[in-house]
């Protein structure tokens, strides 16, 4: 017999599908290489189950620190353990609730209950698909993980493993995942397939409902890097990945996003805009700073000379780098007095060049620079090189008047 659960639909075509690759045409046991070892005891402890669990709705009739009692009937009692609920979550006598029956203790005249959606200990004569258990993961192979559950084997495809790719699935030897029974065979070696990703997609899901309904533009959130592309980084914010788009990665010019983030690390975004209908969420990064524009406009003043480096050139002009992530720009008509070709022609990049002040616009952002009118003026030059010449030509006639030895000695 296998895939216990008569009320549940057969197994999904694509998971199918996934599972077949995996094996690649081998069974569960040939790829894991599983060997029983004549185990008689846990071969003994297989049995069949004809049905999978129920779902049931019963009278909350007492809660204790431990156990929740429960009445089905006349006669027909359950009990659920209380640490399956918070605090918040606690039922109250009267109330009723929804648990899966796992099995009647015959002892006691009780179902043994739990809630739904609960992690329980797992035992074998217990297990069926759909069921969420703990497994810990024992090794790898060269189609996904082996893991342990109820003292079994039990294989989980590597696509089965989370909701995204897992390039090295070593790092979770030695874990102790929460998934799901996606298919079990009680045949033979006893069979189990497990899926993490489910358990994953199903939290996610929960996640994004709570995002969604309280998500607003202007909010300041934490996100974790999840992929990188030329164009920007997407970024989860809690159940939801949205877009920082290059230019708002940071106020400084950016040529690659992994020159500012790499995938895995915990940023801060300002959430941009919303689209939910169509899933689409526009963040900021450089947002959640100081914006140094601000500051340097007060301080950049039109007609002042300042200091700055060449950090691109382009066919109308050069951009220039007065301070960190505040550009200005030199069209190529101010780089120099004549008729300029090329900007390659007077500056390069990463160049020190002192320019003037032409214009700030703080509301487009835009600071219009010169380098011809910070430089001199030829008659500028004319007159320093002649101011020169007349002090060479005064200092000659007082050497030949006086001497060269009462000139070192200084002139009163």
């Amino acid at each position: 017999m296998s895939d216990t659960g008569r009320d549940k639909p057969l197994l999904d075509d694509a998971l199918q599908a996934e599972i077949d690759q995996a094996l690649q045409g081998m069974s569960i046991e040939d790829l894991m290489d599983s060997e029983d070892g004549g185990d008689a005891a846990r071969k003994e402890s297989r049995r069949q189950r004809g049905q999978g669990r129920e779902l049931r709705t019963g009278l909350v009739v007492s809660v204790g620190r431990d156990d929740i009692i429960l009445e089905f009937g006349p006669k027909l009692n359950g009990v659920v353990p209380a640490a399956q609920f918070t605090e918040e979550e606690m039922p109250v006598v009267g109330s009723r609730i929804d648990v899966l029956i796992d099995r009647r203790d015959e002892d006691e005249g009780l179902l043994i209950c739990s809630r739904p959606g609960t992690v329980a200990k797992a035992e074998w004569e217990s297990l069926e698909r759909g069921q969420v258990v703990e497994a810990r993961v024992t090794g790898t192979n060269k189609g996904g993980l082996e893991l342990e559950v109820c003292q079994h084997r039990a294989f989980m495809p590597a696509g089965q493993v989370d909701v995204r790719h897992i390039p090295e699935l070593s790092v979770f030897v030695g874990e102790t995942l929460v998934c799901e029974v996606t298919k079990i065979e009680r045949e033979g070696k006893g069979n189990i397939v497990l899926s993490r990703r489910e358990v994953l997609e199903r939290e996610l899901e929960r996640l994004r409902e709570e995002l969604v309904k309280e998500l607003a533009v202007g909010q300041t959130r934490d996100g974790t890097v999840m992929k990188l592309m030329p164009f920007g980084a997407f970024v989860d914010i809690g159940g939801m990945d949205g877009l920082v788009h290059i230019s708002d990665l940071s106020y400084t010019r950016v040529n690659s996003p992994e020159d500012v983030v790499k995938v895995g690390d915990q940023v801060k975004v300002k959430v941009l805009a919303l689209d939910l209908e169509n899933n689409r969420i526009s963040l900021g990064m450089k947002q959640t700073g100081e914006d140094p524009f601000s500051t340097a406009v007060s301080q950049i003043a039109p007609g002042a000379d300042v200091t700055g480096r060449v950090t691109k050139l382009m066919d109308f002009g050069c951009f220039v780098e007065l301070a960190p992530g505040v550009e200005g720009l030199i069209h190529i008509s101010e780089l120099a007095s004549g008729r300029i070709k090329r900007c390659a022609d007077v500056v390069q990049v990463d160049q020190v060049v002192t320019v003037r002040v032409l214009d700030v616009d703080a509301g487009k952002r835009r600071i219009s620079l010169s380098l011809q009118q910070a430089a001199p003026s030829q008659e500028q030059v004319d007159e320093e090189a002649a101011k020169i010449s007349e002090e060479s030509v005064e200092m000659r006639r007082l050497r030949e008047k006086f001497g060269s030895r009462s000139l070192k000695g200084g002139l009163s």
